[in-house]
């Protein structure tokens, strides 16, 4: 059981990772913080852990991130760029079904390659999101609330089946982290996971067919 930790400190700045041997470095440390917070929590990673399983000293490690704590913060939040894209890429001008579509498929497509990252974040928020908390809170209900109006429009347009739109962003996101999250259990029920490409066919197509309906007649 991971204990609370304290509040998130400001993120550095980036000037450390400016070279491209830094920004190697940096997504190496990420890469190996993420395996040891998945494994072990936040109270039970160890900096020197981390910094092996990147092939760096701890000094080396605390250049780039001078605390466990900005580790933790910089894990969770790359995941949160990795989902925050895809969302922001619906603007007025698209397709709104084609749109939605792109979204679940790229949401799946994260779900089965970074599966350790989307388990640590519902760790995070299912903690009450103490590190996470200002930026869900933020940038994130930013974002949603902007698309959140533009459903609406589409909606009232005739252009998507009417429905609420937070509740139809909060399923897309439940039923495609669920196959991260969820995995052992997806895989000992059906004996299949997402790496498998007709079952990841057919779940995006059930996702697609419980947020959009049929498709409408040409």
């Amino acid at each position: 059981m991971l204990r609370k930790v304290r509040k998130a400190e400001p993120a550095l700045p980036e000037t450390r990772a400016k070279t491209r041997g830094g920004e190697a470095n940096v997504q190496r440390i990420l890469d190996a913080a993420l395996s040891v917070f998945a494994m072990h929590g936040f109270t039970g990673a160890r900096i020197d852990a981390i910094a092996g399983m990147a092939g760096l000293s701890k000094p080396n490690l605390l250049y780039y991130f001078r605390t466990k704590q900005h580790l933790y913060l910089a894990v969770l939040r790359r995941t949160l760029d990795m989902w925050i894209v895809p969302l922001a890429r619906i603007e007025a001008h698209s397709d709104p079904r084609a749109a939605l579509a792109d979204y679940v498929t790229e949401k799946l497509e994260y779900a089965r390659d970074h599966p350790k990252a989307s388990r640590l974040f519902a760790i995070e928020v299912m903690r009450g999101a103490p590190v996470l908390k200002d930026l869900l809170g933020g940038e994130l209900k930013t974002l949603v609330d902007g698309k959140v109006m533009l459903l609406r429009r589409w909606m009232a347009q005739g252009r998507l089946p009417r429905r609420d739109p937070h509740h139809l962003i909060f399923m897309i996101w439940a039923t495609t982290q669920h196959y991260a999250d969820f995995s052992s259990q997806v895989e000992a029920i059906t004996g299949r996971t997402l790496h498998h490409p007709a079952f990841f066919a057919a779940a995006r197509q059930s996702i697609l067919h419980a947020i959009l309906g049929p498709e409408p007649p040409s």
